[in-house]
């Protein structure tokens, strides 16, 4: 992979541990508000409501607003827990305003940053919200590792939308041939890079997704391996 000069990351999943921060951030607002629930109950069922939102947002298929209450409602329903509409959209603010005050990254983070920052131009393209995604990053130390930010609420589509690649390459002086994406969406990150030429890495964290011919790892330093 000589011709590799830019590697561009997803954020959440990728580099900043959301799975962890949102069950820190969720723990930390129902208690503030009383929410009399077992923690591990919720999150058994809004973990997977969240993916479904998320990939009804890439689709356009809801907005932000809707995703934000929609994803909470579902969960408190799924657990049949009574939540007035009022504290649930409380609760959504709540949510975003205290999620970046954690900021767990993946094992590894620092170490695979450190090591490619010399040899590469790092940037970051995410589906997350702009107000949030860059207080991530600033509170979890690794904002300067990357010269170029590319979100989705900039260019008006979600990843795997091939403008938002786009973008990301023309704001970074890029070519789709020199660069390289590395996420943990198959769908969003890897197909949608793969589709306008550019090379992928497939972080699969969780360690579910054995049978596709994308590069594939399942920790962070194994990027070592490829680049």
């Amino acid at each position: 992979m000589n011709n590799i000069k830019h590697v561009f990351f997803d954020l959440d999943h990728t580099l900043w541990d959301f799975d962890k921060n949102s069950g820190f951030t969720f723990y930390k607002i129902f208690k503030l508000n009383n929410i009399d629930t077992r923690l591990k109950d919720f999150l058994e069922v809004y973990e997977p409501i969240n993916l479904k939102y998320w990939k009804m947002y890439r689709e356009e298929r809801v907005t932000k607003s809707a995703l934000r209450y929609g994803r909470l409602k579902e969960a408190f329903d799924a657990i049949n827990i009574d939540v007035e509409d009022d504290m649930i959209n409380h609760l959504s603010e709540a949510y975003i305003e205290h999620l970046t005050t954690f900021n767990h990254l993946f094992d590894g983070t620092f170490e695979i940053l450190d090591y490619l920052q010399d040899k590469y131009e790092l940037h970051i393209i995410t589906n997350g919200f702009e107000e949030a995604q860059e207080r991530k990053m600033t509170t979890s130390k690794i904002r300067s590792y990357f010269k170029t930010i590319t979100n989705s609420e900039m260019v008006g589509v979600k990843k795997p939308n091939p403008r938002i690649f786009n973008f990301a390459l023309d704001i970074a002086n890029a070519n789709a041939e020199e660069s390289i994406m590395i996420g943990d969406s198959l769908e969003a990150d890897v197909e949608g890079a793969d589709n306008i030429g550019m090379d992928t890495i497939h972080f699969d964290y969780k360690d579910v997704h054995n049978s596709h011919n994308f590069k594939r790892i399942t920790n962070l330093k194994a990027i070592e391996n490829h680049l």
